[in-house]
């Protein structure tokens, strides 16, 4: 992989629109997929508009509203879709890859097992995205906090595309190589099973979330019924940006170690207090949340390796009820029995 090759990002959302932005910057051959038509002149013409923490630009990138628009075939895909939207770009994005082709997942969930249905173990590269990014109108995208990309493959096996791929991607922020990807995409998944999905429940920002001890409480019960399952599984989970070790924020704790743990929550929640679930902002356009590859998923684990974890069951079930306009967002979601046993002591979910 090189200038040359032909590179095509699948979405132009916060995350794939910066992605395919910072590339093309660095001279890469781009391509970019968006699900606005009318986005694509300003995208080609007048450029992405790019701003944040790494500096602001504008920069024109080819841009086409359907895959099958594209006329060449892709070296490399990056499949930037929510979790929800993901098996028809893939199907498309494999009628426009060749043999030796890659396809990067980048969701927030784990879907790596349905993506290798489509497009086959081989062709597949998993990678976590470790920073944030906020879309304010399909061709003006914010970069809201640094961090870095983890890439691999799904199945921890040796693959000497990895190299050249982490040198591409350090062109939008540094790039891990790691033989431990479901360990990283794991951990992520919790945090996002925390953040993403009580923001949809409650309607709240993180920094009003974190503020309260209840909710704090709720996030390290949803951590260790998470946890219990990763235990069955034999899999070894990362910590979070290096730092949320969730071996230590779920395991017993004396007055002083859960002082400390609720302090590095507190922490968490004033440096990020603006940021708006994910899955709160789909539910307000009126589209459905990626709860069924975060809670989702922990929940079908936990079914296949017979462990209970009922706070992850309430809380997909919950959202369910709020797509269906059953409820709506509000914090009074969280006056249920397993909220308040949880939110009391986050080690008694299962009693």
């Amino acid at each position: 992989m090189d200038s040359s090759s032909k590179i095509v990002v699948i979405g132009a959302g916060a995350i794939g629109g910066i992605t395919a932005g910072f590339l093309k910057k660095a001279g890469y051959d781009v391509t970019l997929v968006t699900r606005y038509p009318e986005a694509v002149v300003t995208i080609e013409n007048s450029g992405l508009e790019i701003t944040g923490i790494r500096g602001n630009f504008r920069i024109p990138v080819p841009a086409v509203s359907r895959i099958a628009d594209i006329p060449h075939k892709a070296d490399v895909v990056f499949l930037a879709t929510k979790t929800t939207d993901i098996d028809l770009p893939a199907r498309e994005a494999l009628k426009i890859m060749g043999k030796d082709s890659i396809l990067v997942s980048m969701q927030n969930g784990i879907v790596e097992e349905d993506l290798e249905k489509i497009v086959g173990k081989e062709r597949l590269i998993s990678c976590v995205v470790g920073w944030g990014a906020t879309m304010l109108s399909p061709s003006r995208l914010e970069m809201t906090s640094t961090g870095d990309f983890v890439i691999g493959n799904y199945r921890g096996v040796a693959d000497n595309r990895l190299a050249p791929l982490k040198e591409m991607m350090d062109s939008v922020l540094e790039t891990r190589i790691s033989e431990n990807m479901q360990g990283y995409l794991y951990s992520k998944l919790i945090i996002n099973s925390c953040i993403t999905s009580l923001g949809a429940i409650t309607g709240l920002t993180l920094g009003n979330m974190l503020k309260q001890k209840k909710i704090r409480n709720l996030f390290l019960c949803v951590m260790k019924e998470a946890m219990d399952v990763a235990h069955q599984m034999n899999l070894n989970v990362e910590k979070y940006g290096g730092k949320v070790d969730y071996y230590d924020l779920t395991s017993p704790a004396g007055m002083m170690k859960k002082f400390w743990h609720h302090l590095l929550l507190r922490i968490i929640g004033f440096k990020y207090r603006r940021l708006k679930s994910s899955s709160l902002q789909s539910l307000e356009r009126g589209r459905p949340t990626e709860v069924d590859s975060l809670n989702g998923y922990i929940v079908r684990k936990a079914t296949e390796y017979s462990v209970p974890v009922p706070l992850n069951e309430k809380i997909v079930s919950i959202i369910h009820e709020i797509e269906q306009k059953r409820r709506k967002s509000h914090p009074e979601n969280l006056d249920q029995d397993i909220f308040i046993r949880c939110s009391r002591n986050p080690g008694i979910s299962n009693a």
